[in-house]
């Protein structure tokens, strides 16, 4: 079952990319992620009240609280971080190396959390390694990316808080409902977005957002949500190891949206780093 959430993560993951993408064109990035995070905190409390986990937040102990903070905070970090990368890069860019957070998870989940590391995941980590590589030689650069350099850097930044976010979330969900535990970890994002927010006095330009921005920021708000509350209930009960490289095949997802939204095509060689990516996940699953 854990297999099938992971999945449903990877769908909701790649569609909150290009909804993002459409939302921030004319938004600031940590103005645009503090909104969409409103959205995600109001989605995932409701489905804490549904599902009537709320009645567990009194039993919780302080080493489920620290690792939901940290996670929380590992959380608005990759963000920040993603959505700034989103803005000045292109998508089929971005996106593999995000992905490529995979690659750290698998290790740390070894060091961490015990987790195997089979012949199987060896292969895995160097066939997704190869294809991100591969992935992100383009020739062709946009007048956008010659200008801002800095979308490597914040890329590589959102897959390194990403991982960290995995394994921190996965030790945080042991003695918790995954729901509950995910409504927690929105408000430590929520209020860490919202306060790099006013240290870059950002808060004015919520004003001069239109219609369009905002309904793609509401939609990929209720994309997270729903991919954060299927990835922490995989996490739950599955490896770490193995659950955050399905919910990386998102990037599948992505890449046909970037295409038919942006008219962003992929490369021969991309294309062929891409296969290199989903045979390296779907590897994982033998």
């Amino acid at each position: 079952m854990w297999i099938l959430f992971a999945l449903g993560s990877a769908l909701f993951a790649g569609l909150t990319a290009i909804l993002a993408k459409c939302g921030i064109k004319n938004t600031d990035s940590n103005v645009a992620t503090a909104l969409r995070t409103i959205v995600v905190l109001f989605f995932s409390w409701i489905m804490v009240i549904i599902t009537g986990c709320y009645h567990e937040l009194g039993n919780l102990s302080t080493k489920t609280w620290v690792f939901l903070i940290l996670s929380g905070l590992s959380t608005g970090a990759s963000w920040l971080c993603y959505f700034r990368a989103l803005q000045i890069g292109d998508v089929n860019k971005v996106t593999p190396i995000d992905k490529s957070s995979t690659i750290m998870t698998m290790i740390l989940a070894v060091i961490f959390l015990g987790e195997i590391f089979s012949l199987i995941k060896c292969f895995a980590v160097i066939s997704i390694g190869i294809g991100t590589y591969l992935m992100i030689q383009r020739k062709n650069t946009t007048t956008n990316e010659q200008t801002h350099k800095g979308w490597l850097f914040y890329s590589f930044g959102s897959a390194i808080f990403a991982s960290l976010t995995a394994i921190l979330g996965k030790i945080g969900m042991e003695e918790v409902n995954s729901t509950l535990g995910t409504a927690i970890r929105t408000i430590v994002v929520l209020i860490m977005a919202w306060l790099v927010v006013f240290v870059t006095k950002k808060q004015d330009t919520i004003k001069n957002i239109d219609r369009k921005s905002w309904i793609f920021l509401i939609l990929s708000g209720f994309a997270t949500g729903a991919s954060w509350l299927c990835y922490y209930r995989a996490l739950q009960t599955g490896d770490a190891s193995i659950v955050v490289p399905i919910d990386k095949l998102s990037i599948l997802v992505t890449i046909v949206f970037s295409y038919l939204v942006f008219n962003e095509k992929l490369t021969k060689k991309a294309t062929i780093g891409l296969v290199c990516i989903v045979v390296g996940t779907f590897s994982l699953l033998l």
